[in-house]
Order: structure tokens, then C-alpha cells, then sequence
């Protein structure tokens, strides 16, 4: 038992700790029977990598792999989560040009905007407030850049959504 039995075990605890991290933010973000089948997979692989490690407590190097696969395993199943981008983002945008059509111009791109008008510290401002799937953030806060290259943009995740006309197109 020597590298390769460090690397099946480096192996065995990325995967079970990317399915973890995954089973985790699937919870967090209310998709629950998925977390669910994933858990039952996670599980799997737990028990086959602890009894791995159990087996063989006698050598340090395999307790050494355990936590570099563990670590490793955080970081690749939050990158696979990025990759997958579930759930969506609500993206707050402030202009101050009352006068911008950047409104106009994201609906025209098929965002759903509600728009006001707030007061600012120097004056009145333009507050949009736009919901877009996690997939697309990156290429509405683009977009609303190519605009307005000044705007104040800040985005969240919701957790639940209800009404509204562009509901049922998110949902499809």
C-alpha cells in the first residue's frame, strides 16, 4: 500500500466531499429531492473512503490524504456549483441618469425590470431592480456595464419567488 493507496483515498474524499458541498447548497437553495438522491450517493462513497482510512490508521500519510481530499473536495464541488449555477439572482442596478432608457434596453434583452425613481445623496436616482437566472448574472451585469458603465450594481440570491409575469417563464 503505498501512492496509489494515498490516491484512491485522495480520490474517494474529493468526490465525497464535492457531493457534500453540492448535497448542501442543493438544500440551501430548496431543491430537496435532489440533495436527497445525491446523499445516498455521498454516503456511499463516505463509508467505502472512512473504512479505507480506519483499515489503515497506522500510517500518517493516509490521514495526511484524507484531509487533502477533503479540502480538495470543497473546492471542486463549489466549483462544479458555480458551474451548474442553480436557483436565480435579483440584481439591484442605480443610475443617475433619470433619463437613461437602460430600462427599456434590458427588457428589450428579455430581463424583467421594475423601475423607479430614488433620491440619491446628490439627487434623484434610477432604481431598477431585475431578476435573471444564476446562469446569466454574469452576462446582465455586462450588459448593464456596457450601458452604463457608472452604475451601482449589487445582486442577491432569492429564495423564493411568487407572481409576477416573468414567473412562469423562469420556471419553463
Amino acid at each position: 500500500m503505498g501512492m496509489e493507496f494515498v490516491l484512491i483515498i485522495i480520490g474517494i474524499n474529493i468526490l465525497y466531499v464535492s457531493f457534500f458541498t453540492l448535497r448542501m447548497l442543493m438544500v440551501i437553495k430548496g431543491y430537496r429531492v435532489m440533495a436527497s438522491l445525491l446523499a445516498m450517493v455521498e454516503v456511499f462513497v463516505y463509508l467505502k473512503g472512512l473504512g479505507l482510512v480506519l483499515n489503515n490508521l497506522d500510517n500518517p500519510i493516509n490521514l495526511a490524504a484524507y484531509c487533502i481530499g477533503w479540502g480538495m473536495g470543497v473546492f471542486i464541488g463549489s466549483k462544479i456549483e458555480e458551474k451548474l449555477a442553480l436557483g436565480y439572482v435579483t440584481v439591484q442596478v442605480v443610475v443617475d441618469s433619470l433619463e437613461m432608457d437602460l430600462t427599456a434596453k434590458l427588457r428589450e434583452h428579455g430581463y424583467g425590470v421594475t423601475s423607479w425613481v430614488a433620491e440619491g445623496r446628490d439627487g434623484p436616482r434610477l432604481m431598477m431592480q431585475v431578476l435573471a437566472k444564476r446562469s446569466n448574472e454574469q452576462k446582465l451585469w455586462k450588459l448593464i456595464s456596457s450601458f452604463s458603465p457608472k452604475a451601482f450594481i449589487v445582486s442577491f440570491e432569492p429564495k423564493h419567488l411568487k407572481g409576477g409575469f416573468w414567473v412562469n417563464r423562469l420556471r419553463g
